[in-house]
């Protein structure tokens, strides 16, 4: 198994920045891309960004494209989401996501999955 342990939300004005982190533990020879995905109360679960294992793929949603980059540090199994210029849209509770084989946008492709985060942006 797979444990992933999110860390880094809270509360934040707009136009603020806040860096998530993502800890894996366990079978982590069995991940290989991460992703974040967000949930906002009423909405669906949507794909935020993803990595590739070595780090040299990554992709956006277009709403945060340009303000959220993706990185990883595999040495430390962490995975980390830089989120500037916060938006007040941009609250919700963002999971860390793991799976097997190349980077994806969809959640079900994802094995393993975190507790989640919550990120609050006031305007």
């Amino acid at each position: 198994q797979v444990q992933l342990v999110e860390s880094g939300g809270g509360l934040v004005q707009a136009g603020g920045s806040l860096r998530l982190s993502c800890a894996a533990s366990g079978r982590t020879f069995s991940v290989n891309a991460m992703g974040w995905f967000r949930q906002a109360p009423g909405n669906e679960r949507e794909f935020v960004a993803t990595i590739s294992w070595d780090g040299g793929l990554t992709y956006y949603a277009d709403s945060v494209k340009g303000r959220f980059t993706i990185s990883r540090d595999n040495a430390k199994n962490t995975v980390y989401l830089q989120m500037n210029s916060l938006k007040p849209e941009d609250t919700a509770v963002y999971y860390c996501a793991g799976k097997r084989g190349g980077t994806s946008a969809t959640s079900g492709l994802y094995n393993f999955w975190g507790q989640g985060t919550q990120v609050t942006v006031s305007s």
